[in-house]
């Protein structure tokens, strides 16, 4: 049990050096050596548990998804309108991403070209999914206008929200992306959303930001 919990944590260790390499350097300028120096462990332990580069990418993405239906499912669980879970489920992305290395590198792998193993979805079809679900929903619920082209815009808020993080990567930290998160919601609100319930989603963008800032 102990030599299992060791080779665990070791595991661990490994996939969050790596996941530190690919945010800061990308991919393809991150060698299985820097993460074994990075990882501070042999070469030997790191082949124990990945037999090459991608397998680790791939651990990351499979991490990232993890956590993205985490995030979703505990949103669910609480019952909140269509529109407010979509609000909170892209503030609780941008949680992730100040909080650790994972989901920030698994955001540059999916814009790198690494190639997604199934069943494994890639990760801008499985957001692009959960933000379908919940525009659907809220547009049932009358919190977003009905005439609204659905697809185009759960593909426009997935592509503002990564690139919100990819322009940001060379310009500012990435504690800074609750602020962009809630920046983009109240440019959204306006152009989705009935004039008469703007303000309690500009309000809960406005406290949402707040609630992020106030764990980091």
């Amino acid at each position: 049990m102990a030599r299992q919990l060791r080779a665990e944590q070791t595991r661990a260790t490994i996939i969050r050096a790596a996941a530190e390499l690919f945010d800061r350097h990308g991919y393809e300028s991150t060698s299985l050596s820097d993460i074994v120096e990075h990882a501070r462990v042999t070469k030997g332990a790191l082949y124990f548990h990945f037999a090459a580069k991608e397998d680790l990418a791939h651990a990351i993405l499979e991490l990232q998804s993890e956590a993205s239906r985490r995030v979703a499912g505990e949103i669910d669980d609480r019952g909140c309108s269509s529109l407010e879970a979509l609000m909170r489920l892209t503030f609780g992305m941008a949680r992730l991403s100040v909080e650790g290395p994972i989901t920030r590198a698994g955001l540059r792998l999916a814009t790198s070209g690494v190639a997604i193993r199934p069943p494994l979805p890639h990760p801008f079809a499985e957001w692009l999914d959960l933000v379908t679900r919940r525009l659907v929903g809220a547009v049932r619920e009358a919190d977003i206008h009905p005439d609204v082209d659905v697809d185009a815009v759960a593909h426009s808020l997935v592509c503002f929200f990564v690139g919100t993080r990819v322009v940001g990567r060379s310009r500012e930290p990435a504690a800074r992306l609750p602020r962009r998160t809630a920046e983009m919601w109240h440019v959204l609100i306006r152009g989705l959303v009935p004039v008469p319930r703007r303000p309690r989603y500009l309000t809960l963008a406005a406290r949402l930001e707040h609630e992020v800032m106030a764990v980091m």
